[in-house]
């Protein structure tokens, strides 16, 4: 009769340790697999949704939309890397709203005391930058009432009505500040000027500030509202030419600048599909 060795308490104690060490790694296993499921499942939908609500606003290349929804997270993890990112630079321009109306108010209450055209003018330009353009107007008009030595005033506030659609009240301003130099703000205010001239039934005289500051200037807005006058002209095909240049300007622009000019090539995406309705 086969004899059973004597139990050994330690060698019992050490396999009891091991087993509940066993279980208790598997409990611990399958809760972070279920864990990590949870973390993953719900950190790609919310990942997903940045992505989809940055290409809302944004609006880069098409593709990028089948990448998020095909690719889920890491299709949109990849999308946030390339495009979410660099546009983080972008923020600095957000950020600046802050300070800039907190010296908006300091200005108001300087105003009170110190009621000078240079202190009108540096809250007009806070109201220009903030796109409050009838405030800006205002300012300017107090600036310029205390002193009229200066085209910058009367530009601003020409830029203030162009904003705001007064065409007619734009005109003397902005002839003001070509006047005094006909290349002022790097061409931007001839090119304002012809717009202005367009939109107040004087398309002869926009046609000739349009040709000098399109071959000087590459500006988007300039292009845009240049064709807004051939478009109203009727001259579609030449309207057409000038609205494609503002998208083949991409081509060649770094990743920074075609950002900054999105809010354009989607206007010039949209001018294109109404010319493309009106030449039928």
């Amino acid at each position: 009769m086969a004899r059973h060795p004597p139990p050994n308490p330690v060698e019992d104690s050490i396999r009891g340790k091991i087993a509940a060490l066993n279980g208790a790694c598997y409990i611990l296993a399958s809760s972070m697999g279920s864990l990590l499921f949870f973390v993953f499942s719900w950190w790609g939908f919310l990942l997903q949704g940045i992505a989809i609500v940055h290409f809302i606003r944004r609006r880069p290349d098409t593709y990028w939309l089948f990448i998020i929804l095909i690719g889920g997270w890491l299709g949109a993890l990849v999308y946030i890397a390339v495009e979410v990112a660099p546009d983080a630079g972008l923020l600095r321009t957000s950020f600046q709203v802050f300070p800039r109306r907190k010296r908006i108010r300091e200005l108001e209450l300087a105003i009170l005391d110190n009621p000078s055209a240079g202190n009108y003018e540096e809250l007009g330009l806070l109201h220009l930058d903030d796109g409050n353009f009838s405030r800006a107007r205002a300012c300017y008009d107090k600036a310029i009432c205390a002193r009229t030595d200066s085209p910058d005033p009367f530009y601003r506030r020409g830029i203030a009505e162009v904003e705001l659609e007064d065409f007619a009240a734009a005109v003397p301003d902005l002839e003001r500040a070509v006047a005094a130099d006909p290349k002022y703000d790097f061409y931007r205010a001839p090119a304002l000027l012809a717009h202005a001239y367009a939109n107040t039934g004087q398309p002869e005289r926009a046609e000739i500030l349009f040709q000098q500051a399109t071959k000087i200037s590459t500006m988007s807005e300039t292009y845009y509202n240049y064709a807004l006058l051939l478009q109203a002209q009727g001259r579609i095909a030449e309207a057409r030419q000038w609205t494609q240049k503002i998208l083949h300007k991409r081509r060649n622009m770094p990743g920074y600048l075609r950002r900054r000019e999105r809010p354009w090539f989607r206007k010039a995406y949209a001018l294109l599909a109404r010319l493309s309705v009106q030449s039928k």
